[in-house]
């Protein structure tokens, strides 16, 4: 869970680069006017990929022998549990 951090106007005012970089990576940024919180900055989401990218990626992905899966999990589980 991203954390939440408090700034104050002024602070904001004076570093809003920093305060900016900081809610981009992943920080909620409660805005306070007097200690009272009046607005909230995070970053934008990123947008959703397309049906058509994700085909795309799924067309490039490595096909899996059913029979090699298989073997590969029962060396590493005791079918026994």
């Amino acid at each position: 869970m991203a954390s939440v951090a408090e700034v104050s106007i002024r602070d904001l005012r004076n570093h809003g680069g920093d305060v900016v970089n900081r809610a981009a990576r992943g920080e909620q940024i409660t805005i306070t006017r007097a200690g009272k919180a009046v607005a909230q900055l995070r970053a934008v989401p990123d947008a959703p990929l397309s049906a058509e990218a994700l085909l795309a990626r799924w067309h490039m992905l490595p096909t899996v022998d059913a029979g090699h899966l298989q073997a590969d999990i029962d060396e590493v589980i005791d079918a026994n549990l």
